[in-house]
């Protein structure tokens, strides 16, 4: 289920102000997050995020076609390795 629109959109407080921060400094640092439930907006475009899967940190690097998305869309918490079955070998 989505946000109400009335709501608008959800960012954390401490990963906008150090966005804000990477954003002056001419130096671009990953930015270590936890927050995957966070909107991407337009000031995170060229910036890299680690956001956390559950068990480490995945590097995210914000292009324009993500605003509006979740962190949590690009950091997959599930490996895919095959599907089982009859091998013929």
């Amino acid at each position: 289920m989505s946000r109400s629109s009335k709501k608008g959109p959800y960012v954390e407080d401490s990963l906008m102000k150090k966005v804000q921060n990477m954003v002056k400094q001419e130096k671009k640092k990953p930015i270590k997050t936890w927050s995957r439930r966070s909107t991407i907006f337009p000031e995170f475009v060229g910036l890299t995020f680690e956001v956390h899967n559950g068990k480490s940190f995945i590097n995210v690097y914000v292009t324009e076609d993500m605003i509006g998305h979740k962190l949590g869309e690009f950091a997959s918490t599930r490996n895919f390795k095959q599907h089982t079955g009859n091998r013929k070998d």
